[in-house]
């Protein structure tokens, strides 16, 4: 499958050379997409100097900090916009390990959505502090016993698209960042009953750079997810 890799960046211009080595060691036929916010760092330009020698890198530039979630449903309408067969989200920290995207990629054989689980298979986190580990874990059995979702990791940022998922899915809805997006797009893929498979991988938190966790994202997630299980209840009854 001709395969795109979305990786939205804000202010990561220390991590993007090792991002970009590590997709294209993977695989030389990948293509990588960054969705900058106009990082004040120049991680922009940084992209630019490496499109030099990665000729299957690519740039979008957006003029303002606009969130996750919009940064990927830009990435996704770009490579709709194309001939793309796989569609890839992945962190720019370097939390994500890009080998596991081959596999991940062959899964959609049989599946239209593979996510790369932490939790699918015990918990697979590294260097995360017990408090934010507590933190994630809770908010993922919260949200599936909330919403009623058979996802192990709800939250999670690694994951592969088959086109026509994301072409059905209705991106033109979709309004929430963070936390809370990974969620909802979750549950909209779970509600049109696309085939949704979880991946087991290893997560390890970056070591370069600030978190861009936040008071505001977790209580968006934790009201985005009482409105989720609203618009089930709504579903159901009609």
């Amino acid at each position: 499958m001709k395969t795109l890799i979305i990786s939205p960046t804000y202010n990561e211009r220390k991590n993007i050379t090792a991002l970009v080595q590590a997709v294209f060691t993977t695989s030389q036929d990948y293509h990588l997409l960054i969705v900058d916010d106009n990082s004040p760092d120049g991680t922009a330009e940084k992209v630019r100097q490496l499109q030099r020698a990665y000729p299957n890198l690519h740039l979008e530039v957006r003029q303002e900090k606009n969130g996750l979630g919009t940064a990927y449903c830009h990435g996704f309408k770009w490579a709709l916009e194309r001939d793309f067969e796989a569609i890839a989200q992945m962190d720019a920290d370097l939390s994500h390990n890009p080998e596991e995207i081959p596999a991940m990629v062959k899964m959609l054989q049989t599946h239209d959505l593979v996510i790369g689980s932490r939790y699918c298979d015990g918990i697979s986190v590294v260097h995360w502090p017990l408090s934010r580990l507590i933190l994630s874990y809770g908010a993922n059995i919260y949200a599936r016993i909330v919403t009623g979702m058979p996802i192990k990791d709800g939250t999670a940022g690694f994951k592969v698209w088959r086109r026509s998922a994301l072409e059905t899915l209705g991106l033109e809805k979709v309004k929430s960042q963070g936390y809370s997006f990974q969620i909802e797009m979750h549950f909209r893929a779970w509600q049109k009953k696309f085939r949704i498979a979880e991946h087991p991988i290893i997560f390890i938190d970056r070591t370069i750079g600030e978190s861009k966790m936040s008071r505001h994202i977790m209580i968006e997630a934790v009201i985005m997810v009482l409105r989720l299980r609203v618009w089930r209840i709504l579903r159901l009854a009609r």
